[in-house]
């Protein structure tokens, strides 16, 4: 199968070969740059083209046989050589312009030493990232993701429409993320309404977080596999579907900001031998406020999809692609998305 302009895509053979090229490919274009290392943000965008192939690869499973090589752990354990690089980047990206300026003079140098110490960390990452892209593994998975576009395999399900198959593949994720325990966190369920404390002090905030940091972190990643997922059909839906794909943006966001002050906690505690608190109570405070700030915005998210109205209209817009199911070409109605903070 050759590649077809996406006005023609129709069956869902059509549009798994179109999300997996496009994210193949933006592996390719960054791979150069990423072995000579010029600039952190290639090694990021090659990453988010790692992920986002695994999520096509993934999400279209059920339509495409691809070469053992090509499975989605195969693309999983490079991506996960790359995200260790990436982790330091952001590290070192975040001491250095958003929390350096804001210390006092004689906590400056306990950043020149942790920064040392990251630099260090970073090489051997690099290292490791430069023979992770030069080994057989990736080499195989090139070579096999090359010729099945060249010479595509498909199953049954390739031939269906993809407008009639659209919902049984994105629904399931999206029940995985609607049901997660993380959407509870500071909440009490009465029946079927909740009940989410406002205002909750910086202190408290600590305290969940503190309990309950992993399970805020897993609701983070299966956001950003529906993140994923979904933006592989935008041009399938409309406006409203793409509010729904900018909020699990935003909550991916919002949490990794929650998950990285917390791993650069904890790295700054190893690095000086103890509580950053003691060594630098600005610091500290510093990474507090920033996770008070961003459970803030974490909570707008978390009053919104609690909402019995807005799950029930998620999903009903994820059952009304564009096109008509009766292959007339007439698009549907579209809903407008009235929720709190919208």
């Amino acid at each position: 199968m050759n590649l077809q302009p996406l006005s023609q895509a129709k069956t869902l053979g059509d549009w798994a070969y179109l999300g997996i090229q496009k994210h193949f490919q933006k592996i390719l274009k960054h791979e150069p740059n990423v072995l000579q290392d010029r600039d952190p943000e290639e090694l990021h965008q090659m990453r988010v083209g790692m992920r986002r192939l695994r999520s096509a690869v993934t999400g279209f499973a059920v339509a495409v046989d691809l070469p053992k090589a090509a499975a989605d752990k195969q693309i999983g354990k490079i991506a996960r050589s790359l995200g260790i690089l990436r982790d330091i980047d952001v590290l070192q990206e975040a001491l250095q312009n958003r929390y350096q300026p804001s210390l006092p003079k004689k906590e400056r140098p306990i950043v020149k030493k942790v920064l040392a110490q990251l630099e260090k960390q970073r090489q051997k990452a690099l290292k490791q990232v430069r023979a992770t892209l030069k080994n057989k593994d990736y080499q195989k998975l090139k070579q096999a993701l090359q010729g099945w576009l060249e010479k595509p395999n498909y199953r049954e399900f390739a031939r269906m429409p993809v407008e009639e198959v659209l919902p049984d593949l994105l629904l399931p994720g999206t029940s995985q993320l609607l049901l997660h325990p993380g959407w509870l966190l500071g909440a009490n369920m009465n029946h079927s309404e909740s009940d989410i404390p406002q205002n909750l002090t910086s202190q408290t905030v600590e305290l969940l977080i503190a309990a309950r940091g992993p399970v805020l972190h897993g609701l983070r990643k299966q956001a950003k596999r529906v993140r994923y997922q979904m933006s592989l059909f935008t041009d399938l839906y409309g406006s409203t579907y793409e509010t729904y794909v900018e909020d699990m943006k935003q909550l991916q966001e919002v949490l990794g900001d929650i998950q990285d002050s917390l791993v650069l906690a904890e790295f700054l505690s190893n690095v000086l031998g103890s509580d950053l608190g003691t060594r630098a109570p600005k610091f500290a405070q510093l990474l507090v406020q920033n996770r008070y700030q961003a459970w803030q915005k974490w909570e707008t998210l978390q009053h919104r999809y609690l909402s019995a109205h807005t799950r029930h209209a998620f999903r009903q817009e994820l059952l009304q692609p564009m096109v008509d199911v009766s292959n007339n070409g007439s698009k549907h109605q579209e809903d407008k998305y009235v929720e709190a903070g919208n």
